[in-house]
């Protein structure tokens, strides 16, 4: 018999509306924008424990970074995924801050490495990324630079991109809400 693990959730205000985190086994397992694309059916059975220690990082990763600082705290991750998923979240972890790449570059590293696969089939793994934000989904454009695809929709995709300074056009109003 196995044993159901427990999974803890918390709700957390941000000046691009409220995310809502997940973790287990004392690792975050998920960050989400409350209502996005793909966020998961079962949140509704969490447990919410704003205490649990995952959190406690998680908190102070997102007040640096909606300061506009790139944060320096480390946060325990376990994303729930395929092998294949895993090795396309491991490289969006490379991406630094406030730098961008595309779809097809990340294919092209994943081929180097002897897993070859298409943009599309990244595409799918980026979109399906548990954990947005802390591993950086967001950062990732189309061929030609354009803004693709993001589960939490493309306008918080282009507010990260401006408050990183990834791309230009800072709306000063969208980022300084209260919340963080």
């Amino acid at each position: 018999m196995t044993q159901e693990r427990k999974v803890y959730t918390l709700i957390i205000d941000s000046p691009l509306g409220k995310i809502q985190a997940a973790a287990c086994d004392d690792a975050l397992t998920g960050l989400w924008f409350v209502g996005q694309k793909y966020f998961p059916a079962a949140a509704g059975s969490w447990l919410n424990e704003p205490d649990y220690p995952p959190f406690a990082s998680l908190k102070d990763w997102l007040k640096a970074y909606f300061s506009r600082e790139k944060p320096k705290m480390k946060i325990p991750l376990a994303p729930n995924g395929t092998d294949f998923q895993q090795a396309v979240w491991k490289l969006l972890l490379e991406i630094p801050y406030g730098k961008t790449t595309t779809y097809g570059a990340i294919a092209e590293r994943l081929s180097a490495i002897g897993k070859k696969t298409a943009s599309q089939a990244v595409g799918g793994a980026v979109g399906h990324n548990p954990i947005s934000l802390v591993i950086p989904c967001h950062r990732v454009l189309g061929a030609d630079g354009s803004l693709t695809g993001y589960a939490g929709g493309l306008e918080k995709k282009r507010a990260l991109l401006e408050l990183e300074g990834a791309i230009s056009g800072f709306l000063p109003g969208v980022l300084h809400q209260p919340g963080l």
